[in-house]
């Protein structure tokens, strides 16, 4: 008797370890899959992804980066479009000034003071546009955007660059008109302290400062140049025998000359020739400055396309990524009830063998 009680007792405790051990493995699988659904992925970590922990590695970095790359293009793309909406400004104060040169020659000397008067105003506005900010950064500073390429530009009317052109305008009687011309391209070209109407760092020669423009990285091995200079060109040449080869020191150059006319100059030798002279600079300043503003539009046009193209990259990679990473939720969850049947039975399973007892199996009588 002794030897089928405990034959009985022996296999009653086997088939408890082996149910407890089903209800364990049962559980581990529920955790799993409550996870998954709770997250969508098929494990928080690289090894439970199992062959597909490789794919993710691979092209978990190429996804970041091309959505860093898109994130630079979009910050680009909004210091491009202020950048425009400046240009636009500025050129149509050069073409105002433009279209009403070749009248100044036959003007009443009210009307030349009045023109005078208004190129006054549209230096200060020139200036005060070249320090337009997006966001904290200064768009025509260069990489030294942190700081205003034209400092005062209230005040530029009582600068060095401002007075001394004055000075030079106002002797165009004695001096004749192509000694004043070259006195006022020589203020204007100057980077020195006191005459340039510049910040020290856009003091500088245009090949300097054309090197320092910000540059946007787009892909792994291309940064390209984006924004436009306060006191160089970024790509376009100015031409001509009497321009800085800068089309922004041209245009406040010649809208301090002509802010220095006065009327009582109408009938001076060489207000003619001065007038002249302003007339072909402003015309190419308004030339070059197209060429930089089209090249700029044609950038931002370029970038937009970049931009589709690593957002079409993001898109294809992250798929791949996902067949690898997340579940399929309605295969998951099906998964899940059964697993939770099957703990349900489990569970029961064992709380009927724990009912058994050695009393069970002894003979009554």
């Amino acid at each position: 008797m002794n030897g089928s009680i405990g034959t009985v007792g022996v296999s009653n405790y086997g088939m408890m370890d082996s149910l407890v051990g089903y209800a364990a493995n049962v559980r581990e699988k529920l955790n799993i899959l409550t996870t998954q659904v709770s997250t969508g992925l098929t494990s928080n970590t690289y090894a439970g992804l199992a062959a597909g922990a490789q794919v993710s590695l691979d092209l978990g970095p190429q996804i970041a980066h091309a959505k860093a790359w898109q994130a630079n293009i979009s910050a680009a793309t909004g210091s491009i479009d202020l950048t425009q909406t400046v240009m636009s400004q500025i050129q149509q104060i050069a073409n105002q000034f433009y279209g009403q040169l070749p009248n100044l020659n036959n003007s009443a000397s009210s009307e030349i003071d009045s023109v005078a008067a208004q190129a006054r105003s549209a230096l200060q506005r020139v200036a005060n546009l070249l320090d337009t900010k997006n966001g904290d950064q200064y768009v025509f500073a260069g990489q030294d955007s942190g700081n205003p390429p034209v400092p005062n530009p209230d005040n530029i009317l009582t600068s060095g660059f401002y007075t001394q052109i004055n000075t030079a305008v106002s002797g165009l009687a004695v001096s004749g008109a192509a000694a004043t011309v070259a006195a006022t391209l020589a203020i204007a070209t100057s980077n020195a302290s006191g005459t340039s109407p510049f910040s020290i760092s856009q003091s500088q020669p245009a090949i300097t400062l054309q090197s320092q423009i910000p540059k946007v990285q787009v892909s792994e091995t291309q940064r390209i140049p984006i924004g436009l200079l306060a006191s160089a060109n970024a790509s376009a040449v100015s031409s001509g025998a009497s321009t800085t080869g800068s089309y922004m020191r041209d245009l406040l150059r010649n809208l301090a000359t002509i802010s220095s006319l006065s009327g009582s100059q109408s009938n001076a030798g060489g207000f003619t020739g001065l007038i002249t002279d302003i007339n072909t600079s402003l015309g190419g300043a308004i030339t070059a400055m197209a060429t930089d503003a089209g090249n700029l539009g044609n950038l931002q046009t370029s970038l937009t396309t970049t931009q589709t193209s690593l957002a079409d990259t993001v898109t294809a990679l992250s798929s791949q990524v996902s067949s690898v990473q997340d579940v399929d939720m309605a295969e998951t969850l099906s998964r899940l009830q059964l697993v939770q049947t099957q703990m349900q039975s489990s569970y029961q399973m064992i709380a009927s063998y724990s009912s058994l007892s050695l009393v069970k199996f002894l003979p009554s009588g």
